[in-house]
């Protein structure tokens, strides 16, 4: 198999499956805790110091085999010319927000390199410290697009699915402004030395397998077209659109908990590496159990030599921490 993946991150095989943990930094770890007292979770993100400390955190308290930028999907938001805050209770909220072709204008252009520059100073310091490689990461077009447009968190995507059914034409040119700057950002990220790019369409559940089709998935491999050829690239798509996923060619494929990972694996090349997937509620239950259920995951796909181990999203902020060293620990 050609796992160019792990090639490209010159992961070691250890006898197991490289371990990588979504969004790694998070409240379940105290440090991390501690550090949101002192600093909002957007002072966090623009400076570069701050980053760099939040992105040590898993790799100096987990062991983990890769880094991944301590960044926010939505960040991209505030150099487009949008607002951005985050609410303790409510989560991210965005204004003005645009639900018709009117506001596709508006969307700015350029400011990207300036705005976040903490993020790729950061990447820069990052790689002359690191002994595990570092992946960078970007909200997919659709997801930052159902943002833009609902303002918040909204499971129904009722307003962005009003605009992609009765003007398909201009939600369509809206999705081309976003591939473009998604695919700046990126390459942003990649100048300033991380070694691969993931791309989480965390919202793609709300389509129907059609609409994902028309709507995401092409936006994803615009995006991954404008990076460097071989660039490692990461798909995340949350909800079932795990085997579409690799009509739009990429690197690995990470899917949720929902996937039944050995029969995805079966219905795309092995050429993809593939990512995923334990259900991160399993972190609540006692380690007896949550040892049964990590050699169960590891047992169905034991002879994917392209196979990454990960949970199938975040990890919950109330989980105990020493659970998930406990789940690190099982695979080291």
């Amino acid at each position: 198999m050609n796992n160019r993946l792990l090639e490209a991150l010159k992961c070691q095989n250890k006898g197991r499956p490289p371990v990588w943990l979504m969004r790694q930094a998070g409240r379940y770890m105290p440090e991390y805790s501690a550090l949101r007292k002192k600093h909002t979770f957007l002072d966090i993100c623009h400076q570069s110091e701050l980053i760099v400390q939040t992105t040590l955190l898993p790799i100096e308290l987990l062991n983990v085999d890769a880094a991944i930028i301590f960044s926010d999907l939505l960040l991209l938001a505030q150099p487009l010319g949008f607002n951005l805050v985050y609410d303790e209770g409510i989560g991210p909220l965005i204004d003005p927000v645009i639900r018709d072709p009117s506001g596709i204008p508006k969307i700015r252009s350029g400011a990207i390199e300036n705005k976040l520059a903490p993020l790729f100073e950061a990447i820069s310091i990052l790689r002359k410290q690191l002994k595990v490689p570092l992946l960078g990461f970007a909200g997919a077009p659709f997801t930052l697009a159902s943002y833009l447009i609902e303002g918040k968190t909204n499971r129904e995507l009722r307003y962005t699915k009003q605009w992609m059914l009765s003007d398909p034409e201009s939600f369509h040119q809206l999705l081309d402004r976003l591939s473009e700057a998604t695919a700046q950002l990126l390459m942003l990220q990649i100048e300033a030395g991380v070694q691969a790019v993931q791309l989480f369409d965390s919202w793609a559940m709300a389509l129907s397998p059609e609409h994902f089709r028309i709507f995401a998935l092409p936006y994803m491999d615009k995006v991954r077209q404008k990076l460097p050829p071989g660039f490692p690239v990461i798909y995340f798509s949350r909800g079932a659109h795990g085997s579409s996923l690799a009509q739009a060619h990429p690197t690995a494929i990470s899917v949720d908990w929902t996937v039944d990972l050995p029969q995805l694996r079966k219905q795309f090349p092995t050429k993809i590496a593939v990512q995923g997937n334990l259900d991160p509620s399993w972190l609540y239950a006692p380690q007896e159990k949550l040892k049964v259920a990590v050699n169960e995951l590891l047992n169905s796909m034991k002879d994917d030599p392209g196979y990454i181990f990960n949970l199938g999203h975040g990890i919950p902020p109330d989980v105990p921490f020493s659970n998930v060293q406990y789940l690190v620990s099982l695979l080291n």
